[in-house]
């Protein structure tokens, strides 16, 4: 009988991009637990523990916490052939959404550099692939309970494509003024930084739900610690997004709210 060949960590770290230090956290927590160790102590792994490696990385890529996936895995009933069926119709479904993001990344592209209204966009293209209903959860976790969470929902519900545009085009302007204020030089605290911040809050406050200096400056620090409203904003500017965030707080500030 044949003797199943095993790997040592630095192997399984190298064929499958995880690295040991990750691999030595799957095994404490025991979600991946190698199968043998060398009388030395240093973990072997072998084929099986190689394709449970594999489930626990597709179930990351489609966005399950180590906890589910761990469970899914020691489950008695667990299907390898129908998990993997199933995994392969979400990264297929995902891979469809990415091929249309893809192609709005190229109709923002082939307008880059030109005015937004010298030419002619299908602003439709622009959008293909983005499905902004998967952070409606995360949103209603985060602020459902507020009223200014409820009246937004009241009012965008109404929107029309052409109040988003406007929506839209009203913020990029805020934010292209943002921007070239902080190339000039003009500092956060400046009258002319703390207009533009203002600005931000009176189009929050018009298109969205009553907000106030307080509610503002507090938003100003989600706008920096979170990945994504950073990503946002300083896509209009490198640094925009601290820029925007201290104007916001000095503007609040200068209105006596606390910050």
């Amino acid at each position: 009988m044949a003797v199943p060949r095993t790997y040592q960590v630095a192997d399984v770290a190298r064929v499958s991009g995880v690295s040991i230090r990750a691999l030595h956290h799957y095994d404490a927590i025991g979600l991946l637990v190698p199968t043998g160790r060398t009388d030395a102590g240093y973990r072997l792994y072998t084929g099986t523990d190689l394709l449970r490696l594999q489930q626990i990385l597709i179930g990351r890529e489609l966005g399950f916490p180590l906890e589910e996936i761990k469970r899914s895995l020691d489950d008695p009933q667990f299907d390898h052939r129908q998990a993997l069926l199933e995994q392969r119709r979400r990264l297929e479904s995902k891979a469809q959404a990415l091929e249309g993001m893809l192609h709005a990344v190229d109709a923002a592209l082939a307008v880059a550099g030109r005015e937004p209204n010298g030419g002619v966009m299908d602003t439709k293209e622009l959008f293909n692939g983005f499905d902004p209903s998967k952070y409606e959860a995360e949103a209603q976790e985060r602020w459902g309970e507020t009223d200014g969470y409820r009246q937004s929902i009241r009012r965008t519900k109404g929107y029309t494509p052409e109040d988003w545009k406007r929506q839209q085009a009203e913020q990029g302007a805020i934010y292209a003024d943002a921007a070239a204020a902080m190339r000039r030089g003009v500092e956060p605290t400046a009258p002319a930084a703390l207009e533009i911040a203002e600005r931000h809050r009176l189009s929050i406050d018009k298109w969205f739900y009553p907000c106030s200096h307080a509610m503002h400056a507090g938003l100003s620090d989600m706008y920096e610690a979170d990945d994504r409203f950073r990503a946002s904003i300083d896509a209009a500017g490198a640094g925009l997004s601290t820029f925007l965030a201290a104007a916001i707080r000095a503007n609040a500030a200068r209105d006596g709210a606390a910050c």
